[in-house]
């Protein structure tokens, strides 16, 4: 690889989107059920219902516009209703990712690492993942594909029930026409979040400064930092100059934190920061990952991100069952109702947006998730679910993803007219997946493709991508 084209990747891979660019991005932002086009039906799914701190054996959820209208134990009449026989749950909350990087199958490591800095500036790494983006990018500075690579990660996403995701690019893709909401990218108008990768680089000294005045003035609420990702003590010196440069505050969401000891994160607790752990590719690329067990005994507040393709999980579902074993290895043995809570309603409280995500509520947007019922008992049926198990996506309101046939009972109208997507199958079921709701109501930005056409470009420049359903 050229000097300039690392150069470039490392720009990519070290981006920071800052409130700044965040708020450009809200200016021109479609909300879904405010400025975009809101569904007209009211319509309702059945099933065992998770709420906030319980469950209903048996529920239903009325969605009128973008939405949730009612929360019953009967019901409804005055709604097209569908029973479900699953769970319904709130969308899935990723806050960890580098979704455009998804489109590599995963990544074997032939050695474990010491920390971020020595898997990244390896060779293997530049074989299986630098040059082939450099080259599948023209060196990042193909816009319009980035945009397409992004549809794939927004879709594989999707299909797995994460309905929100951390990590995107400040650059793509254009607000309008995102499919799930981006944490990074303002979702509901409110640039409230930064990011940095690298946040101890030198030339990252103006980003901080921007950074550490929005915590102070509060406009910052959420700021993702990767820190102590690895073993060595080089990658334990890293929370002493974070904290030196004024950096650790109530706002401060700190990802992986691999090397962190019990004091740190006791330090962490007492100021107010948050843990966001992915355990997967801690594993894969160090042998170790977090002390996740002493962060929640200490009380503080955990996250859970399935992190890239190459090194971590295929999705959230898959990442939840590998946190609950080695929780469990570490003797913390959560109950299926807290792990649940941990990728919807805490994960929401992490990202500054418990008001409007992570809860079935009236009132809120209807982002939703239907799982088929594995077990008894409804959360435990979440915890062993796969991404085969998800049978229906909506965010705010609108049918995104989910069985055909529940298509067609809830979407009469658009069905008939053969309007909602196209047909994929997924893990041996007939599925509907419609991104037609993601597209710019105002007509300034040409919609992104569907799954076929994203792939096909995808394709015809890197045949060895990563399947969705597979």
């Amino acid at each position: 690889m050229s000097r300039v084209a690392a150069d470039r990747f490392e720009s990519a891979y070290t981006r920071s989107l800052l409130p700044a660019a965040a708020a450009k991005l809200s200016a021109r932002r479609a909300i879904r059920g405010q400025a975009g086009v809101a569904p007209s039906q009211a319509w309702a799914l059945g099933g065992a219902v998770i709420l906030p701190g319980r469950g209903l054996a048996h529920g239903w959820v009325t969605v009128e516009g973008a939405t949730v209208a009612e929360v019953s134990e009967s019901k409804p009449t005055l709604a097209r209703a569908l029973e479900t026989g699953g769970v319904i749950l709130p969308g899935l909350i990723d806050l960890h990712g580098h979704p455009e990087w998804n489109v590599f199958a995963a990544w074997e490591p032939p050695r474990l690492y010491p920390n971020r800095a020595a898997w990244r500036s390896s060779a293997e790494c530049a074989a299986v993942i630098t040059r082939p983006m450099s080259a599948l990018t023209k060196d990042f500075t193909d816009k319009e594909f980035l945009a397409v690579l992004a549809r794939y990660a927004e879709i594989r996403a999707l299909v797995g029930g994460t309905t929100a995701i951390q990590g995107s690019s400040g650059e793509y893709p254009t607000a309008p026409q995102a499919l799930v909401r981006h944490l990074d990218l303002a979702p509901f108008g409110d640039a409230n979040a930064a990011a940095l990768i690298d946040p101890l680089s030198p030339s990252k000294a103006a980003d901080r400064t921007k950074i550490i005045t929005g915590m102070s003035n509060g406009t910052i609420t959420a700021f993702y930092a990767h820190l102590a990702e690895g073993v060595d003590a080089a990658s334990r010196d890293e929370f002493k100059a974070f904290d030196e440069l004024n950096l650790l505050t109530e706002a401060t969401v700190v990802i992986h934190g691999t090397a962190l000891a019990p004091r740190q994160l006791g330090a962490m607790r007492e100021i107010g920061a948050k843990l966001v752990w992915s355990p997967q590719s801690n594993l894969r690329l160090y042998g170790k990952t977090t002390a996740a067990a002493t962060a929640l005994k200490l009380g503080l507040p955990l996250g859970l991100g399935a992190d890239w393709l190459p090194s971590g999980s295929v999705g959230l579902l898959a990442e939840l069952q590998v946190a609950r074993r080695v929780l469990a290895a570490q003797g913390a043995r959560l109950d299926a109702a807290t792990l649940v809570e941990v990728v919807t309603q805490r994960a929401a409280e992490i990202a500054g947006l418990a008001a409007r995500l992570g809860q079935i509520a009236v009132g809120r947007p209807a982002d939703l998730l239907v799982l088929e019922r594995l077990h008894d008992d409804p959360f435990e049926s979440v915890c062993r679910s796969e991404r085969g198990s998800v049978e229906l996506v909506a965010i705010g309101g609108h049918l995104l993803y989910g069985r055909d046939d529940w298509f067609a009972a809830l979407e009469p109208a658009k069905a008939q007219a053969g309007a909602t997507g196209e047909t994929v199958w997924a893990w041996g079921r007939k599925m509907r997946l419609d991104v037609a709701a993601a597209d710019d109501p105002t007509g300034h930005h040409p919609p992104l493709p569907g799954l076929q056409a994203t792939r096909a470009q995808i394709l015809a420049r890197y045949l060895r991508a990563g399947p969705i359903f597979a």
